[in-house]
């Protein structure tokens, strides 16, 4: 999962999100910056009982925020639906001292991009394609 500031630039990018399960979001600006939801079709939540530890399933869960529109959720990406996005450009991943580096080809051209994080490295490089 990439990082709040990466994922505001993508967002000023153009980047859209068809909400998928397993995507993480936060809702900015609104004093849950920190709070990453996940979206899911069935909520799990895990008891602990003194008999042993339970996986409770619940179809809903009761909260304050009922619903917010896709438009405030901020998308945090995570790897493998970066590299879906980064497309054919995509060339490898490989480890380099101090993090990673995200290989492109652009125009017959290789681009390296890198960061201490494999998803942060994926999305400056889609950031790259989407501002270059």
């Amino acid at each position: 999962m990439i990082s709040v500031e990466l994922a505001r630039k993508l967002r000023e990018a153009g980047l859209r999100w068809d909400p998928e399960p397993g995507d993480r979001f936060v809702i900015p600006n609104r004093g849950m910056d920190d709070d990453v939801f996940v979206v899911s079709q069935m909520v799990v939540d895990v008891h602990d009982f003194p008999t042993g530890r339970v996986l409770g399933f619940n179809g809903t869960v009761e909260w304050a925020l009922d619903s917010v529109e896709q438009d405030v959720a901020l998308w945090l990406p995570g790897e493998s639906r970066l590299r879906e996005l980064l497309g054919g450009t995509f060339v490898g991943l490989n480890r380099v001292e101090g993090g990673y580096r995200v290989t492109l080809e652009v125009s017959g051209h290789r681009i390296d991009i890198e960061d201490e994080l494999a998803e942060e490295a994926y999305g400056k490089a889609l950031l790259y394609l989407a501002t270059g």
